[in-house]
């Protein structure tokens, strides 16, 4: 009998609320399109510590493709600050934020967070989720509050 491979990992993308707001505009930016990007930050805790704002090389609304050169990009200055790429953020022009087959078939790493943004309706709504071995796991995004620094 085959055994089945599980995933342990937390279920949750800690998400400071100034990155949340850089990708809502991002997403709100790329319309008519779909828009993405890249989150990088600590894979253990799901805490994003860097978001970067990609093109959608698909130039489409109804799938998106992070351009590689700006893929290459991100992960080497994720790594110049000892983090990581950690996921992907991607707007649905006119569906729910869930996961299509394509977005299933196209995910690339188990371990990954996949950040939908829906513009279908008035407010966007942003859910993540995690995808492995085509099985789809929604996981809580908690919003971090801004963080003043003293001066």
């Amino acid at each position: 009998m085959a055994q089945v491979s599980r995933i342990t990992l937390p279920l949750m993308l800690r998400l400071p609320a100034e990155f949340h707001l850089q990708m809502l505009g991002h997403c709100l930016h790329g319309l008519p399109d779909e828009a993405c990007g890249l989150l990088a930050g600590d894979p253990v805790t799901g805490d994003v510590t860097a978001i970067y704002r990609t093109r959608n090389v698909a130039d489409s609304a109804r799938y998106y493709t992070v351009d590689p050169r700006e893929h290459l990009r991100a992960d080497r200055d994720a790594e110049s600050h000892g983090s990581s790429i950690i996921g992907v953020f991607h707007s649905h022009t006119h569906t729910d934020a869930y996961p299509s087959p394509t977005d299933v078939s196209q995910a690339p790493d188990p371990s990954w967070h996949y950040v939908l943004v829906s513009l279908r309706d008035t407010h966007p709504v942003v859910r993540s989720y995690r995808i492995a071995e085509g099985r789809i796991m929604e996981e809580s995004v908690v919003l971090k509050p801004h963080e003043l620094t003293p001066s």
